[in-house]
């Protein structure tokens, strides 16, 4: 929705997740990530860094029993020292809660940066007194707030931006990319299944040459 005040796209934005998420849980999707809020977004003006934490809350709070009620597995990814203590126990407790169910596995990724990801795994590694001739990809892939979910296959970029914007710059070596035109606010459920179909007819070749 190209004019909208930033906030009123914010609003807007919500609709397209719950969309987006519905859609994905009906069709199989086994993961969904989304990218809410990266590190980088702390420079943006404070009355809109704190409608997006308001909202963030919120919205986990009004979704709470739709989540359950599709047996999502709900997790968060991030820097959570920044964060409200309300969004923190939030997140946690709904965590907690889904931790055993075996539906879409929902990812929201809230001040989360890959640089900053990357830092705090290479961090964790000298913490725990690694020699550096036994470092192996698999060492770094542990330390990630991604370690139990899988790279993704595909990555959607909305709003026109050619560039992945410091997300999952680790996990996203093979992924397909697909950049849209289109808006985040006006993304609706025919656009995920357009992604899909783009997808599907890629041939994924993890750096060889693929089929003739």
């Amino acid at each position: 929705m190209r004019g909208l005040p930033r906030i009123a796209g914010h609003k807007q934005g919500v609709v397209s997740v719950r969309k987006t998420i519905e859609k994905a849980a009906s069709i199989g999707i086994e993961v969904l990530s989304l990218y809410c809020f990266s590190t980088e977004n702390w420079s943006r003006p404070g009355e809109e860094v704190q409608f997006l934490m308001n909202t963030f809350l919120e919205t986990l709070y009004e979704e709470r029993s739709r989540i359950l009620a599709n047996k999502i597995r709900f997790m968060m990814i991030g820097d959570r020292t920044s964060l409200s203590p309300d969004l923190v126990k939030t997140t946690e407790n709904l965590e907690n809660e889904t931790k055993d169910n075996t539906g879409l596995k929902l990812v929201l990724a809230i001040n989360y940066g890959g640089r900053s990801e990357l830092l705090r795994a290479i961090k964790g590694i000298v913490s725990d007194g690694v020699p550096p001739d036994k470092i192996t990809e698999e060492t770094l892939r542990e330390k990630l707030y991604t370690v139990e979910l899988p790279d993704p296959d595909l990555i959607i970029r909305t709003s026109g931006e050619m560039r992945l914007s410091n997300y999952m710059i680790w996990q996203s070596a093979y992924s397909e990319l697909l950049f849209m035109k289109k808006l985040w606010p006006d993304f609706r459920e025919r656009d995920l299944m357009s992604a899909i179909a783009i997808y599907s007819k890629r041939q994924r070749r993890f750096g060889g040459l693929g089929g003739k």
